[in-house]
């Protein structure tokens, strides 16, 4: 270092010598003498008075500047951890997290270039059209909602909806149902109109289910702390009031109810699209939505498909072979199905894995002008999907595919020898009116 500081200083007293002085130039080392014959050089214009004078202000600067402190990489560190406290902080006081970005433009940023943007679900109660990632919140502010027009019928969707467990939601019904076929068949016994709250049977069957408490109440119960015979002590009771008494045919309505009810459950929303006729159909970039499996995981089945070679050069047995299929048949919830029509036009729509093909069928006569007319469906390498019972994903049909729409050959063949042939697209004017540019 010290040696390139004096050739620098050396090099700038060269250029910055006064006027009448002699132009020296600083010492070097000698090249080897060329045995060719030597070139004279040019004679060197000497520097301006103007670039005498800066060259003196820069190698002032030179002698005087500090020697720079190179942080180390603890002190890195340091550095960026405090870079993001004090972004967090100030993030903070905005009253937002330091990754925080607007809905709607973090939703465009997540879905741009994306094929579909998202699985999207029609609630029964509200028919709003919603992402799957609020869906059960929706359908939960739905229920709650509903509580007020119609208390029975709510507490019974919370029942069946807001608990997981299916067997203990039966267990917990049937036991319910049970008190209530006592009351009807016998109104004029007492015992039967009360209900003690820390029964065992109670406790362990009805009181964990969400929705339970709310029924009760709403079908004409109410809690009552009734005496201990000998004792100085109460219990919780649930007791029928006396005018539920004069209703027992409401009563074993409520328990029908309660037995045939069903959770809510959202619709599927298909998010049909039509597009013109493009190169790219075959072309699919899916979000997260379509994966039954978490971002880490997804991570590991890229690691897995990294390792294909090796596997493929395996020695590798019916029974792996098949365990394999199923573990790539269960990776996938939806799937992004396209239909190129004879027109060449798009038509897409979002479905279960493990839907049936019979589904896409009526799905594309739907869209169809003569939905009378029969039509085949051709995977991709042509194949024919004659096994409309089988699912998608049985027939390699996920996450997404593009497959071939052609009419029955016979039907078409009548129609032209018939005069009749149809031009134009065979999709409903409705559906062509909002055609799309597949991007």
């Amino acid at each position: 270092m010290r040696k390139l500081f004096q050739d620098i200083k050396a090099d700038l007293k060269f250029k910055t010598a006064g006027p009448g002085q002699k132009l020296t130039e600083p010492p070097r080392e000698r090249a080897p003498k060329e045995k060719s014959k030597a070139v004279t050089p040019k004679p060197r214009q000497g520097p301006t008075d103007e670039a005498q004078m800066a060259a003196a202000a820069a190698l002032a600067r030179l002698e005087q500047k500090p020697k720079p402190w190179l942080p180390s990489s603890q002190d890195a560190i340091k550095n960026q951890v405090k870079k993001e406290l004090l972004a967090e902080a100030a993030a903070s006081e905005r009253g937002l997290s330091a990754d925080h970005k607007d809905p709607v433009s973090a939703i465009e940023e997540e879905t741009g270039g994306l094929s579909v943007s998202g699985v999207y679900f029609i609630c029964p109660l509200t028919g709003a059209t919603i992402r799957k990632d609020k869906k059960e919140a929706h359908i939960k502010e739905a229920i709650l909602l509903h509580s007020s027009k119609d208390p029975v019928a709510a507490s019974i969707m919370e029942i069946h909806t807001f608990n997981r467990d299916r067997e203990k939601v039966k267990l917990g019904v049937e036991t319910i149902a049970k008190y209530l076929d006592n009351i009807h068949l016998h109104p004029e016994e007492e015992k039967y109109r009360k209900i003690k709250l820390q029964n065992k049977v109670f406790q362990e069957r009805i009181n964990p289910l969400e929705g339970a408490h709310k029924f009760f109440e709403a079908i004409g119960f109410e809690k009552a702390a009734l005496p201990i015979p000998g004792q100085e002590t109460t219990e919780e009771y649930y007791v029928l009031k006396e005018e539920a008494l004069t209703k027992l045919q409401d009563l074993k309505n409520y328990k029908e109810k309660l037995l045939s009810s069903e959770p809510v459950k959202a619709q599927l929303d298909r998010q049909l699209c039509v597009f013109k006729p493009s190169p790219q159909a075959a072309q699919f970039e899916l979000p997260h939505d379509f994966y039954n499996l978490t971002i880490e995981e997804l991570k590991r089945e890229q690691r897995l498909r990294t390792e294909a070679v090796e596997k493929a050069s395996m020695l590798r047995t019916k029974a792996m072979r098949e365990k394999e299929e199923q573990r790539e048949m269960r990776k996938y919830n939806y799937t992004l199905l396209r239909v190129r029509l004879p027109d060449g036009y798009i038509l897409q729509g979002t479905f279960y894995a493990r839907e049936p093909v019979s589904v896409l069928y009526k799905f594309v006569r739907e869209a169809l002008q003569d939905d009378w007319m029969p039509f085949d469906l051709l995977a991709p390498g042509g194949i024919k999907l004659t096994d409309e019972n089988l699912a998608f994903n049985e027939c390699g049909l996920v996450p997404s595919a593009l497959l071939t729409f052609t009419w029955d050959a016979a039907v078409m063949a009548d129609i032209k020898a018939s005069g009749e042939e149809k031009k134009g697209s065979p999709l409903k004017p409705k559906h062509l009116s909002a055609v799309q540019i597949l991007s």
